[in-house]
């Protein structure tokens, strides 16, 4: 006749094993019911090894107990259920955006009732100009602060209204993304149709239509449809891509790296050209040498449908050179002359895409 003590213990094991599969009915599956138990890896007994302990060599073998063979179907789930969701943390941190470093972009600004400087928390004095305001992140500080504020502004879309003729890396930061939306999309559109298009980025498209696809891009962002449906003309594409790296405030080849540029088109020895080009593009802002990477590998596949488009790396070169590099402050003659080390230095860039980049 069993003892009452072996009868509290198979009692104790039922309830346990009635908890856990009603736990489990309430959540919907097995692991949802072991995350509930607090069951993890650590916490999981394991059956104990028979070549481990020595006492083993001489006791009987026990049968496994029902709440063993319970619970290790369980923690195999669970188990592979983690690794899973590691694996796919571990992905999704691996497309994340890169870190791009944004200067602040302060304005004076009058601020209505009490306000403090949220660099070194003082009070802001005075009834008008108290202060400095960031029109991208919306930052206030006093105006000594502004100077040694950190580059680390972070774009806020409630302040960030426009696409087009905003600071390039300003609207990538505020999108989280690493190019342009309307690089990525405007390219993947032009690929998608074929590249085989005669005059590709030569001809232009009608203008009040390329300005149509301006306003829809402020307006709608990533939602905007440029599809063959919406603009069957794909010189409207083309148009409007070449239209938001003019109307940048900022080029993609940034004033202060233009002069290096311009010097490298004036090299006339290739190796040399080419190391100096190496060197002219670390100048360049990160989101500014991402979007120019991106849109060389593409223009470097147009031009391998060159006998159907006509458009050589030369040809290239004359339509993006005063497009990506603009110089202010020149006067018209000097802006004249850089247009054939523009062209040179667009067109050394196409050729030689996959060395530099």
């Amino acid at each position: 006749m069993p003892s009452r003590e072996s009868y509290v213990v198979r009692r104790g094991k039922k309830q346990s094993r009635r908890r856990a599969e009603k736990q489990a009915g309430q959540n919907g599956s097995l692991f949802s019911a072991a995350l509930a138990l607090n069951v993890s890896a650590g916490s999981i007994p394991s059956l104990p090894d028979p070549t481990s302990d020595p006492r083993m060599h001489h006791a009987p073998s026990k049968p496994t107990s029902p709440a063993s063979t319970f619970w290790k179907p369980i923690r195999s789930f669970a188990l592979s259920q983690l690794t899973s969701l590691v694996r796919r943390a571990t992905l999704r941190e691996s497309d994340l955006a890169p870190k791009y470093e944004k200067v602040h972009n302060f304005k004076v600004h009058t601020f209505r009732g009490p306000h403090w400087c949220e660099y070194c928390a003082n009070f802001m004095w005075g009834l008008i100009a108290q202060g400095v305001k960031c029109a991208d992140c919306g930052l206030n500080v006093h105006k000594q602060c502004s100077k040694v504020v950190p580059n680390d502004c972070q774009p806020d879309l409630r302040h960030v209204k426009k696409v087009y003729s905003c600071d390039l890396t300003t609207l990538v930061k505020a999108h989280n993304t690493k190019r342009p939306m309307v690089v990525d999309m405007c390219i993947q559109e032009i690929e998608a149709r074929g590249l085989q298009s005669e005059g590709l980025y030569r001809i232009s498209g009608f203008s009040e239509l390329i300005e149509d696809v301006k306003l829809a891009f402020d307006r709608d962002g990533e939602k905007v449809d440029i599809s063959s449906n919406a603009y069957e003309d794909l010189n409207i594409i083309t148009g409007a891509l070449k239209l938001y790296f003019r109307e940048l405030p900022i080029p993609l080849i940034t004033y202060d790296a233009y002069p290096h540029f311009v010097e490298t088109g004036k090299i006339t020895d290739t190796e040399k050209r080419l190391e100096s080009l190496h060197e002219a593009l670390k100048l360049l802002p990160p989101a500014h040498c991402e979007t120019l990477r991106y849109l060389m590998g593409h223009l470097k596949r147009v031009t391998e449908y060159e006998k159907d488009n006509l458009m050589t790396s030369e040809n290239l070169g004359i339509v993006f050179g005063p497009t990506l590099m603009r110089a202010p402050g020149l006067d018209a003659m000097t802006a004249l002359n850089d247009i054939r080390y523009q062209r040179l230095v667009v067109e050394t860039l196409i050729t030689n895409e996959d060395v530099l980049f």
